[in-house]
């Protein structure tokens, strides 16, 4: 009788032991194509610490700041360059307008004394005289200290015409004074020496008498 109550127990629970023993295999290939939550991580797949927000404001405005500062920089490295540029380009422009300043200081001596031959030939030459030969001399010279002038405005050296002008102290020198007879007082009365000019700048003051109250 006991063997038969136990056959027919084992009978009852024999689906059930099959049942689980099959369960096992379902969920373990379910776990391969699915993945087990249960199953080790992967370290991967772990939740990374982002940086707080305070964090990432301070690194902006820390670059931000760096931005600024070599931007100045730039900035000023340019602007001098420029500016040693112009210098350079002034310099080498200033060479070649006066390089020959020294070259025409000594020229206009020799014009000065072209100028003063010519003068005193004229006062020389006398209209009767049956040999005109100083006469040509003086036209001769006049058309020597004539080209000569167009010379040197070619090259941009002019005389001075300051008669009649106010007394300019940078470019004129004063060499004595006469009495203002119908001109205003502080202005250029007659010139003892001409001045000339190289491209607007003075190589040579024109010696000058002014013209001054005259004291009774």
């Amino acid at each position: 009788m006991a063997g038969r109550s136990l056959r027919a127990a084992r009978h009852h629970l024999s689906p059930l032991l099959s049942l689980g023993a099959r369960r096992p295999c379902s969920t373990a290939a379910q776990q391969r194509s699915t993945g087990d939550e249960c199953g080790p991580e992967d370290p991967r797949d772990e939740p990374r610490h982002p940086l707080s927000e305070r964090t990432l404001e301070l690194k902006a405005s820390k670059l931000e700041e760096q931005v600024r500062d070599l931007t100045e920089r730039y900035r000023k490295a340019l602007a001098d360059s420029e500016n040693v540029r112009r210098r350079t380009q002034k310099f080498v422009e200033d060479a070649k307008l006066f390089g020959i300043q020294s070259f025409c200081k000594d020229l206009v001596e020799v014009a000065d004394i072209l100028e003063k031959t010519t003068e005193s030939a004229a006062r020389e030459a006398e209209p009767s005289d049956p040999k005109p030969t100083l006469k040509k001399i003086c036209e001769g010279l006049s058309l020597i200290e004539a080209k000569l002038q167009s010379v040197f405005a070619k090259h941009g050296l002019q005389k001075m015409s300051p008669v009649g002008g106010k007394y300019d102290p940078y470019d004129h020198e004063i060499v004595c004074h006469v009495p203002a007879e119908g001109m205003q007082p502080g202005t250029v009365a007659l010139v003892t020496q001409d001045g000339y000019k190289l491209h607007g700048r003075t190589i040579r003051h024109a010696h000058v008498g002014v013209a001054v109250e005259s004291q009774e």
